[in-house]
């Protein structure tokens, strides 16, 4: 059974006449084999040239050079640099996007690290789109048994880093978010989508590989702090100063000593980073700029545990006479996972992967723009272990490829197929189950409020509200 999934040895002729659903899938998986030497070549051709978010320009160009080889047609300048291909099916009664990431992360000391800007695909996201791109070569040939279209996006930014460069390009009118799929949901390039997923790799736990399926993650509201304080000289005249570097301090120490007082179910997180801490050694610094998020496990715990930060970073500044400036920016939601679309992604995983290697993934307290879409429409989001190393690390390199390019991009593919065979049944069944926490008006509305500073607890109640209804109404999701 493994092998005919796997290399599709008992798919009978070329005739794509009267095919059942598994001579369908034995095709995909077939065609995901016999691409591998473009996909690979792919996959490093990205690692190569590691480019930062909204700053993709060559790996767009390499996304839409496969396009054309592929002979799909695409569209450009999603979000800046995002590329969006469109697979039309024998109907089109829906659409099921593969979503593919663009950029790296900053990772200076990875031994592919780019030596002039320090980014690397230590991510992962080399390996999305390479996915994407199987999936697509996967699924062209048996378009026409399937009755719904498929999105092949590669998007920008998913990384939540630079957000001083961000937030100027949103002040220059370039952006009007920071993160690559909230840009996408407001320009409305989710719109024509019904539902979607990609993958991400994670550590191996066994030799073999596994399929973590999605679960839920923290969302953040991302800040940027500034300290204004006065200059003088620190050895003749600091008494004359007011430090601003030590006002940073204390406010990151405040925090610091609130810890203890959330919630250990919320999965609290904050991690700052100094971005400028003064500008001579003999000057008392009287600017400091700190950047940093506030996660949890949920729209109430990130809504008041910002506003307790605010008060212990605002307190810094009170204890040394320093004025501090909070800019709260739009971060991203908690993920959530569809349960139809896990379970299906489940069974194709089975048999590839052992079922002692499929397993439902555990609350990630890391953070995706992925959450900010699964929000608005069905989202699956595994976790594939196929690497050594941590991600975002020096020492990540992928350890099991067959699992990254091969098998994954199959099991993908397979819940496409079940998705749209069919008349399109299965997509059917998981949107006639799926209740959106949020519609892109009111999406917007609350990045809006947020990018306003309005986000103080009495501002998202309506929101809160909002799920508060839904785990009442008792709504699944994993």
């Amino acid at each position: 059974m493994i092998d005919r999934i796997l290399y599709g040895r008992f798919y009978k002729g070329d005739s794509m006449s009267r095919m059942t659903k598994e001579e369908v899938k034995q095709r995909v998986c077939k065609a995901i084999v016999d691409a591998q030497p473009r996909l690979r070549e792919l996959a490093e051709s990205i690692m190569a040239e590691p480019e930062l978010g909204f700053k993709e320009v060559k790996t767009s160009k390499k996304v839409q050079a496969m396009f054309d080889e592929l002979g799909i047609s695409y569209t450009t300048g999603h979000a800046l640099t995002g590329v969006k291909g469109r697979m039309k099916g024998r109907d089109s009664k829906y659409t099921v996007a593969m979503v593919g990431e663009l950029d790296a992360i900053l990772c200076p000391r990875h031994p592919r690290a780019d030596d002039l800007t320090g980014a690397a695909h230590c991510c992962g996201h080399n390996v999305q789109i390479t996915n994407m791109f199987a999936v697509a070569m996967g699924l062209q040939a048996v378009m026409d048994e399937l009755a719904g279209d498929v999105v092949l996006f590669a998007v920008p930014a998913e990384e939540m880093i630079e957000i001083d460069y961000r937030n100027k390009l949103r002040e220059q009118g370039k952006l009007k978010y920071m993160g690559g799929k909230q840009q996408l949901i407001y320009e409305g390039a989710f719109d024509d989508i019904d539902m979607a997923m990609q993958m991400h790799v994670e550590t191996t736990k066994t030799p073999a590989g596994e399929m973590g399926l999605g679960s839920t993650s923290n969302g953040f509201v991302s800040k940027l702090i500034e300290y204004h304080g006065k200059v003088a000289h620190a050895a003749q005249a600091p008494h004359e100063g007011i430090n601003a570097l030590n006002a940073a301090l204390m406010g990151v120490m405040g925090v610091n000593s609130i810890r203890e007082t959330f919630k250990e179910s919320d999965y609290f997180r904050f991690h700052p980073i100094i971005n400028q801490g003064g500008t001579l050694v003999n000057c008392v610094p009287d600017y400091v700029q700190v950047e940093s998020y506030v996660r949890a496990s949920n729209i109430e715990a990130i809504v008041d545990g910002n506003h307790r930060v605010n008060r212990a970073l605002k307190a810094g500044g009170d204890a040394v006479g320093a004025t501090c400036v909070i800019n709260d920016l739009p971060g991203y939601l908690p993920m959530r996972n569809d349960a139809r679309m896990n379970e299906m992604l489940r069974q194709n995983s089975n048999p590839l992967f052992g079922e002692e290697n499929v397993f439902q993934g555990e609350h990630m307290t890391a953070s995706t723009d992925m959450g900010d879409v699964s929000h608005l429409m069905p989202v699956i989001h595994p976790w594939v272990g196929c690497i050594n190393g941590v991600l975002h690390s020096a020492e990540y390199e992928i350890s099991v490829p067959d699992v990254a390019y091969i098998k994954t991009a199959q099991a993908l593919a397979m819940t496409i197929v079940d998705l749209l065979y069919d008349d399109a049944a299965g997509a059917k069944d998981v949107l006639d189950n799926f209740t959106p926490a949020l519609n892109k008006q009111s999406y917007i509305e609350l990045l809006d409020r947020i990018a306003k500073g309005k986000s103080e607890p009495p501002v998202l109640r309506l929101v809160l509200i909002f799920f508060v209804e839904l785990v009442r109404k008792k709504r699944k999701y994993y």
